[in-house]
């Protein structure tokens, strides 16, 4: 069983940075996919970014490709989510989720975090 925890979330203007950070406790994560995913006010949850086990391969959605930049420390069970340029379209709760194989659907995940919520203002 890997539980997740995210921090970082919170309130910020449009054009500022964010970091979100999730520890995976009771269970090391070296060896599994880690992704982000976040779901917006009435809308689906969809797919941020995801690293492989290593941290050598990182794919991210259109949408953010080129201002998000996913992480890992496996020393320290973390994953990391840095977020810079932030625009109003990037309000949602994030969510930190860990799974066997690197992909970009919510199926390929077994373990989620219970989100932080984003919110940007214009």
């Amino acid at each position: 069983q890997v539980q997740l925890v995210e921090s970082g979330g919170g309130l910020v203007q449009a054009g500022d940075s964010l970091r979100l950070s999730c520890v995976a406790s009771r269970r090391t994560i070296s060896s599994t996919v880690m992704g982000w995913f976040r779901q917006a006010p009435g809308k689906e949850r969809e797919f941020v970014a995801t690293i492989n086990w290593s941290g050598t391969s990182t794919y991210y959605a259109d949408s953010v490709k080129g201002r998000f930049t996913i992480s890992r420390d496996n020393a320290k069970n973390m994953v990391y989510l840095q977020m810079n340029s932030l625009n109003p379209e990037d309000t949602a709760v994030y969510y930190c989720a860990a799974g066997p194989i690197t992909a970009r659907t919510e199926g390929a995940y077994n373990y989620w975090g219970q989100g932080t919520q984003v919110t940007v203002s214009s």
